[in-house]
C-alpha cells in the first residue's frame, strides 16, 4: 500500500502532467465579419386590422385616398387598400338589406369619381351548404349587387361578376362571427 507522503508524491506528479495538458488548448477564435452597411428593412404590408369586439367589419371606412394619390396607384396597390368595401349578407340570402345597400352606394360613389375603373364583383359564402349551393349562391350574391350598382347609374360594362362560393374565407374560423365576415361581396378593381 502506498504511504500518504508516496501518494501525495504520485497526486503531485499527476497534476504537474496534466498541466501542460491543459496549456496546449487554445481558445477558438471565430472570426468575426467585417461590419457592412445594412440594406434598409423589406417594406411589409399588413393585412388591414381585425375589426374591434364593438366595431362591425361593415362600418369600417378606408382611408379617403386623393385624386393624385389613385392615379398613381398600380392595381394591386390600389386593391390592398381598397377604397370600395365589401357588403355583407345574411345566411342564406342574396338580398341586400340596408346597411349592404349603403356600403354599395358608398362604392357607387367612388366608382363614379373613377369612371374608368373596371370591377370584379366577387360573390363568397361561409362554409355551410354543399360547394354547388354555395356557388350558386354567390353568383345570387355578386349579381344582386351588380343589379343595384346599376340602378344607381354604373355602366354594367364595368362590372363583372364571379362566384367563389366557399373556397375563398375572410376569417378562417368556425363559428358565427367569421361565417358573417364569410357572407359578402367582395370588389376588386380589375382594370383602371
Amino acid at each position: 500500500m502506498l504511504s500518504i507522503r508516496g501518494l501525495g508524491i504520485a497526486l503531485a506528479i499527476a497534476s504537474l502532467m496534466a498541466a501542460p495538458a491543459c496549456n496546449r488548448r487554445k481558445p477558438v477564435v471565430t472570426p468575426q465579419p467585417a461590419p457592412s452597411v445594412e440594406a434598409p428593412p423589406p417594406v411589409v404590408t399588413q393585412p388591414p386590422a381585425p375589426p374591434r369586439a364593438t366595431e362591425r367589419v361593415e362600418d369600417r371606412q378606408p382611408a379617403p385616398l386623393s385624386e393624385d394619390t389613385v392615379a398613381d396607384r398600380s392595381l394591386d396597390e390600389l386593391n390592398r387598400n381598397s377604397p370600395l368595401r365589401p357588403a355583407f349578407f345574411v345566411l342564406d340570402s342574396s338580398d341586400l338589406d340596408d346597411a349592404g345597400r349603403s356600403v354599395v352606394t358608398g362604392n357607387v360613389d367612388v366608382l363614379k369619381k373613377n369612371p374608368q375603373w373596371v370591377v370584379t364583383i366577387e360573390g363568397h359564402c361561409d362554409e355551410r351548404g354543399t360547394a354547388e349551393y354555395n356557388l350558386a349562391l354567390g353568383e345570387r350574391r355578386a349579381a344582386a349587387v351588380k343589379t343595384y350598382m346599376v340602378s344607381l347609374g354604373i355602366a354594367p360594362d364595368r362590372l363583372r361578376t364571379v362566384s367563389y362560393g366557399k373556397e375563398f374565407p375572410f376569417d378562417q374560423a368556425h363559428n358565427e362571427d367569421a361565417w358573417s365576415k364569410n357572407r359578402r361581396a367582395h370588389f376588386v378593381i380589375t382594370a383602371k
